[in-house]
Formats: structure tokens, C-alpha cells, sequence
């Protein structure tokens, strides 16, 4: 079964940035869809970010304009720049392979939290 590693969480100020990173353990992540999900205490979780194979690429209303989805070919990963982070962008955030879909997803990985707090 692929596994996806999430990384580049922390602890940030209201107003800060963080590089959120999704890899595969065996392959580079070149041609597939990959989604960006988040789970915030208490909440369900939900979808962030989506790059397709063509690379078309989609946003929630909640973080457009402040996150950036985006391929690195040179290290096989997709990353998610967070921008203007603010309280309620504290979750652990997940990457997914092959589907934007959160009814799709069957398996999740470790995610990597994300922390806004001044």
C-alpha cells in the first residue's frame, strides 16, 4: 500500500508562513492528483487544496489567496505554502494520492500539525 509523508508543520504567529511538504516512500509524485485535507479539534475533517495530473489546481474558499499548492519535480513533492495563517488554520493537515474526493480517501496518513497561536 502507498504511503504518503506529510511534513514541514509547527507553531507559527498570527500573520506567518509554513511549507507543508507531501512524499511518497517509493516514487516521485510527478504525474498524480494530489489533495491537501485538514482536521481541526473538534471538527471534521476537511479539503484544502487539489493539484490533478494536468495540474489544474483548486482551493477551498477558506484558504484561497493565502495557500499555494504547487509540484516540486527536483524532489518528487507537492507542496502546500501556507501564507497570512491565522488561528483557525490550527489542524493536522494530510496529503492524499489520487483523489481530491474526502469520500475516496481510504487509508490517511500521520498529517503534520499545524499550530497558530500568538
Amino acid at each position: 500500500q502507498v504511503q504518503l509523508v506529510e511534513s514541514g508543520g509547527g507553531l507559527v504567529h498570527p500573520g506567518g508562513s509554513l511549507r507543508l511538504s507531501c512524499a511518497s516512500s517509493g516514487f516521485p509524485l510527478r504525474y498524480y492528483q494530489i489533495g491537501w485535507f485538514r482536521q481541526s479539534p473538534g471538527k471534521e475533517r476537511e479539503w484544502v487544496s487539489c493539484i490533478s495530473a494536468s495540474d489544474s489546481i483548486r482551493y477551498s474558499d477558506s484558504v484561497q489567496g493565502r495557500f499555494t499548492i504547487a509540484r516540486n519535480n527536483e524532489k518528487g513533492t507537492v507542496e502546500l505554502q501556507l501564507n497570512n495563517l491565522k488561528p483557525e488554520d490550527t489542524a493536522v493537515y494530510y496529503c492524499t494520492l489520487g483523489t481530491c474526493n474526502i469520500e475516496m480517501v481510504d487509508s490517511w496518513g500521520q498529517g503534520t500539525q499545524v499550530t497558530v497561536s500568538s
